[in-house]
């Protein structure tokens, strides 16, 4: 289902998944009243420009680091819940591109504010073969700048914009998508990965 054509009645799971995102943003520092601007100073990045460097727990155990990847393409994505339908539709379409992925010499991660308890569950429901890394704080997505504002009930809140970073073998991003369209962003992905790679279409 493309997005703007929700329907009525919802499924359970996709309910769920609206009841959640409301809560989350209208809790914790990103809710605001009014027109109160939001306290959170992002970064604003661009193509050619150092990707910031991170640290953060993975669904597969330990901790990852974005420097961990040097010498190789590195796919990070943001995304704002598991489980709920196009962040599902983008992790699996992740997940079934990641053979092509890997023999272009990229990796792929995830990022959610979600707990590693959700992303084990996320992970183990899909099958998934790549670490969702866990950012309760939004530390990884406010260096990134992949908060959006928006309205919700009458206040201001700050939601994930779902955002796709393609970053070199030297750490040096190369193309950021920004609210990103799941339906063929994996096609895209691996088609700027080819090009950065030298490798035929």
């Amino acid at each position: 289902m493309e997005e703007g054509s929700l329907k009525f009645p919802l499924s359970l799971e996709a309910a769920l998944g609206v009841s959640l995102l409301a809560l989350t943003a209208l809790s914790g520092p990103w809710a605001q009243s009014g027109d109160k601007e939001s306290p959170v100073v992002q970064a604003e990045l661009k193509a050619g420009m150092p990707a910031p460097d991170f640290t953060a727990p993975s669904s597969e155990g330990g901790t990852v680091s974005l420097h961990d990847f040097k010498g190789k393409v590195v796919v990070l994505y943001f995304y704002p819940k598991d489980n709920t339908p196009h962040c599902t539709k983008e992790a699996c379409s992740f997940r079934d591109g990641q053979a092509q992925l890997r023999t272009l010499g990229a990796v792929v991660l995830g990022v959610s504010k979600d707990s590693l308890d959700s992303h084990h569950a996320f992970t183990e429901k899909y099958r998934l073969n790549f670490p969702l890394l866990s950012d309760p704080d939004g530390k990884i997505i406010t260096e990134y700048g992949s908060w959006k504002k928006g309205s919700l009930f009458g206040k201001t809140a700050l939601g994930l914009d779902r955002s796709t970073f393609v970053i070199d073998r030297e750490g040096i991003i190369r193309k950021i998508w920004r609210g990103v369209d799941v339906s063929n962003h994996e096609a895209e992905v691996l088609a700027f990965v080819k090009t950065l790679t030298g490798s035929p279409s």
